[in-house]
């Protein structure tokens, strides 16, 4: 046997030592009996010791290839658990892969790693997960709010070793989403601020709300669950455009209606509608009692309004062209009425019968005709203005003229003092028309120079009814001028009579007068007034008697009404009505030489 060979640290025990001794003396006992040399027993002995070398050595390859396989798992262990440990940003200088080496066998030492291993692969995966689900809502936030789609599996194709999977990368994340998701509430607030503008414009204007969203975003107006309001930059620029538009249109569809509604109200005022005819247009016409941007009733400016405005405009345009005769002469009429009120002559271009033949005959547009009548209308009415301080004092001077008159009557009656009923109450207004008519004088000349001062402010002259003022109020003053000379000679002429008659009596002696036969109820003119008194009758004097009649403006409008109606027929030039005035006076002063005495005017 080889020294060494079987030795105790070799065999690794007294049992294997023991177990090897025992074959070999069995092998040189059948080597001895079987004659063998002592050379081929060498041989074969060292055989067996080459032999048994190989398998030892075989054996120690094994065993140093499997250290070094565990080794090396024990590396790639504590390789990766720094890995997982940098890749989750926790860096821990008690960890157990920086004990003594040497106080655990490597099986040991790689089996203390696994559980701390798989512990931090667990954690990893948890938080891979919380990233993921940040990362997710992230991307569809991000493609919300840019508009492209959501990209599903973006971030499982990222590369998890070279990921940042620390808190503090964590925490970045779910503050930039939290910015996101403010971002996402702010444009979803703002969003629905334009949609809500755009309904209220669609009401208004009568469009379809859901059409009209729809064209800018369909999941605008969405009902499902599933679907989310669209929030991207080209929907709220898309809303942007639609809210101008509809602005746009607002604004044009108002000032549209607006002028279809003033058309409306002239015609209205034109052909003289009722309440009843306006009524189903009235809630058009209450739109603009309000401005265009504060109309917010629910189609007030839809394409339906405009056209049944438009459908009105035109069935009382169509109207209006056949019944324009009848407004010009209504028109007219409402002139004459005005001009009969202040006491002017109407332009007789625009007379009815002439306007009836312009009309029939076409050479006139009715409209323009019409036009030039509300023109005078209101010429008329701006002069009415300026003649109203005039006109009352004319008005004045008349009332005036009239208690004359029925002073004059009164004084005539020659039972005026009789002991009657009401007999006192014509005496006290007797009494007040001798102080007022004293006054008549002042007011003629005071109306004079308001009248001339009038001209010279208006740069033309004051006429009425067709005569210019100032040469009534002169020839009135003409005309009274001879009626008091025309008094005192009739007085002079009584006094004359009644010496006359005394004379003769005293020649002749006396003669008993005459019974007068007509009785006070009968003879004096008296009519009863409203107190039961009895009231002269106002009588007026005839051209052929012998004091002038003096004529007020009544008398000149009297006189020349049946004029004015000729010449609207006639002719256009007006007429001389002072040249006439001045004939009637001429008139006057004849008769007065050539016709009896009047009897003299009594005093009270």
């Amino acid at each position: 046997m080889l020294p060494g060979f079987m030795s105790p640290t070799a065999r690794g025990g007294v049992g294997t030592r023991n177990n090897c001794n025992v074959l070999l003396r069995e092998l040189q006992q059948i080597w001895n009996e079987m004659g063998e040399s002592e050379a081929d027993k060498d041989w074969m002995l060292s055989e067996i010791e080459r032999e048994c070398l190989e398998v030892y050595q075989r054996k120690l390859d094994e065993a140093a290839n499997a250290k070094a396989n565990l080794h090396q798992s024990v590396v790639a262990k504590e390789a990766e658990f720094a890995t997982l440990m940098a890749s989750l940003g926790e860096l821990n200088l008690h960890s157990p892969i920086q004990k003594e080496k040497r106080a655990i066998t490597l099986r040991e030492h790689l089996s203390s790693l696994h559980p701390l291993v798989e512990e931090l692969k667990l954690k990893k995966e948890e938080r891979v997960k919380e990233f993921a689900d940040l990362k997710v809502q992230i991307d569809k936030i991000t493609a919300e709010i840019s508009g492209y789609g959501h990209h599903n599996g973006s971030l499982y194709s990222l590369n998890l070793e070279e990921q940042d999977l620390s808190l503090r990368k964590l925490n970045d994340y779910q503050t930039h989403l939290r910015g996101l998701q403010r971002q996402k509430s702010d444009r979803l607030q703002k969003i629905l601020g334009f949609v809500n503008e755009v309904h209220s414009l669609c009401g208004v204007l009568g469009l379809d709300f859901v059409r009209t969203i729809g064209d800018v975003h369909p999941s605008l107006h969405g009902t499902s669950v599933e679907q989310s309001t669209n929030i991207s930059d080209s929907t709220v620029e898309g809303l942007e455009k639609t809210i101008t538009r509809l602005k746009l249109e607002r604004k044009n569809r108002y000032q549209k209606l607006k002028d279809i509604v003033s058309t409306l109200s002239e015609l209205w005022n034109l052909m003289g509608s009722t309440k009843e005819e306006k009524q189903k247009l009235s809630g058009i016409v209450s739109i603009f009692r309000a401005s265009g941007t504060e109309i917010l009733k629910s189609g007030a400016l839809s394409t339906e309004n405009i056209e049944q405005a438009l459908e009105e405009v035109e069935r009382l345009t169509n109207l209006k062209a056949s019944r324009m005769k009848e407004l010009v002469m209504k028109k007219r009429s409402e002139l004459e009425d005005l001009c009969r009120k202040i006491h002017v002559l109407p332009d007789p271009n625009t007379a009815p019968e002439k306007s009836s033949a312009l009309i029939d005959s076409g050479l006139v547009d009715p409209c323009e005709l019409m036009a030039n009548i509300e023109a005078q209308i209101i010429r008329i009415k701006d002069e009415a203005l300026s003649r109203k301080e005039i006109m009352d004092k004319i008005e004045r001077w008349l009332s005036v003229c009239d208690e004359e008159n029925w002073l004059e009557e009164y004084n005539q009656d020659d039972n005026r003092y009789n002991a009657v009923r009401g007999a006192h109450t014509n005496l006290k207004r007797a009494e007040r028309a001798r102080i007022t008519v004293t006054k008549i004088p002042v007011m003629v000349d005071s109306l004079i120079s308001k009248t001339l001062a009038w001209e010279d402010e208006h740069k033309k002259l004051f006429h009425y009814d067709g005569v210019r003022l100032v040469s009534i109020l002169e020839d009135y003053k003409l005309a009274r001028q001879q009626k008091e000379h025309e008094k005192k000679r009739q007085r002079d002429q009584k006094k004359l009579q009644d010496l006359l008659m005394t004379e003769k009596e005293a020649l002749y002696g006396s003669k008993p007068s005459p019974r007068r036969s007509s009785s006070f109820r009968k003879t004096n003119g008296y009519r009863p007034n409203g107190n039961g008194s009895m009231t002269p009758t106002p009588r007026r004097n005839s051209l052929g008697g012998a004091t002038p009649e003096l004529l007020t403006p009544r008398s000149y409008s009297g006189r020349q009404n049946g004029y004015f109606r000729e010449i609207r027929k006639l002719s256009t030039a007006p007429l001389n009505f002072v040249a006439i005035a001045k004939e009637d006076t001429i008139s006057f002063s004849s008769i007065c030489g050539s016709e009896p005495e009047s009897p003299p005017l009594g005093s009270s």
